[in-house]
């Protein structure tokens, strides 16, 4: 029963290799070779530019969203130091409005880890979440052993508090502040990404133009015709799904380029200001607390304001102008402290005056705020419109791709049947 049907089909290979020297096998396997380049070409650029708008898809429904998160959690975090610190200092007299303060930035750390964590996708960023929820627990704990004491008139109060704030300083906010570099990271990374060129999609673009050039010349020279009609509408068909490609992919790059330089590089440039302008504030506080030498509080509140400045900028705004006036209220406070006049120096610092600390910290920081939003509306409306360039991308080239393929087939087929 064997040996029959090895003999079979050896007889089967050597027709078939004799079919392909013969004129209509040579046409029959330019159409099969022609039409399978177009079809396999089509399927991996369809699916390269699908890549794409996968990658697009995840900057504005994952990256973006959780670098925005982490950011706001820092910013939180950040707030409620200095909040606990401006409760204590305000003592039996504003207790009511700063413990109001502390509360919301807690709940809104509450809500950006919340938001933060249900982004991770990741085992060690989930387990950096896990650390600073436990951690905040742990800080909210000294925090209200600092407010007891202090109301019970106890000065061991401002140890608690200073424990606090070194805890919230040398753990929670660089776990957070960790999340965020490497989630503003993936930002950008996700961006290149959609800014790429699909260069494998266009190599077997390449070859199968080359499929169809060598094709041609081997069908003119066994039918003595220069041109294939089929083969012709076949190679302006590619060409055409090249340009396709590059004009989209251009496109959506130039629109990403935007999103990089006017939203993600400018979005961290106002966060880490941002950032710096809550550590001043916090420094600014614990100075007052601490009842005692400034110079290293000083140091680091000058280090944060000279550092929020260069992240600013020369461009005029009203944070830079809100930083100015704070300025000029912290040299006031510190002036009066060290003359002795700590009232005077609380009240420099936390008090109601609209051209105090306070006041002019609140004024940097909304500022900022306002513009980290609008900076993120530009951010997503450049990704969105990267997106819309390639949105019909896959499959059209798909289609065209596929009727490349037909047209090769049918223009060969007129030539097939002359032989059959």
């Amino acid at each position: 029963m064997g040996a029959p049907r090895t003999l079979d089909a050896r007889a089967s290979v050597a027709w078939l290799r004799r079919f392909a020297r013969t004129t209509p096998g040579v046409v029959s396997v330019i159409a099969v070779a022609v039409a399978a380049c177009c079809v396999i070409a089509g399927v991996v650029v369809a699916a390269q530019l699908d890549e794409r708008i996968a990658e697009h898809d995840a900057v504005l429904d994952r990256s973006e969203p959780f670098a925005y998160a982490a950011q706001n959690l820092y910013v939180a975090l950040s707030a409620a130091d200095a909040a606990a610190a401006s409760a204590y200092l305000a003592s039996e007299i504003q207790t009511g409005p700063m413990r109001a303060r502390y509360q919301k930035a807690l709940a809104d750390a509450a809500s950006a880890l919340a938001d933060a964590t249900a982004g991770a996708t990741d085992v060690d960023t989930r387990t950096a979440m896990a650390e600073i929820s436990a951690q905040l627990s742990a800080y909210t704990g000294l925090v209200e052993s600092a407010r007891v004491n202090n109301r019970l008139g106890l000065t061991v109060g401002s140890a608690y508090l200073r424990e606090a704030s070194s805890l919230m300083q040398t753990s929670l906010l660089p776990g957070a502040e960790r999340i965020y570099t490497d989630n503003l990271a993936a930002v950008d990374e996700d961006q290149r990404a959609v800014e790429s060129l699909p260069t494998a999609g266009l190599v077997l673009l390449g070859l199968v133009l080359v499929a169809i050039g060598v094709g041609s010349v081997i069908l003119s020279r066994r039918t003595n015709r220069q041109f294939n009609l089929g083969l012709v509408v076949a190679a302006a068909v590619v060409l055409v799904v090249i340009g396709w490609i590059v004009v989209a992919t251009r496109l959506a790059a130039g629109s990403i380029e935007d999103s990089r330089t006017e939203g993600t590089a400018r979005f961290e440039q106002l966060a880490k200001a941002r950032i710096l302008a809550q550590q001043a504030r916090t420094d600014e506080t614990l100075q007052l607390i601490a009842r005692g030498d400034i110079t290293a509080g000083e140091k680091s509140f000058t280090g944060h304001i000279d550092d929020l400045g260069t992240q600013l900028g020369t461009a005029p705004s009203a944070a830079a102008d809100g930083v100015t006036r704070w300025t000029a209220s912290h040299r006031k406070q510190v002036e009066v402290y060290l003359g002795g006049d700590y009232p005077a120096a609380v009240a420099l610092a936390i008090g109601t005056d609209p051209g105090a600390s306070a006041a002019q910290f609140v004024l940097v920081e909304t500022s900022l705020h306002d513009e980290i939003e609008q900076t993120r509306a530009t951010l997503r409306d450049r990704v969105s419109a990267a997106g819309a360039w390639l949105a019909w991308s896959p499959t059209g080239t798909l289609v065209l791709m596929v009727v490349a393929a037909a047209a090769a087939v049918v223009g060969l087929w007129p030539r097939l049947k002359e032989f059959l």
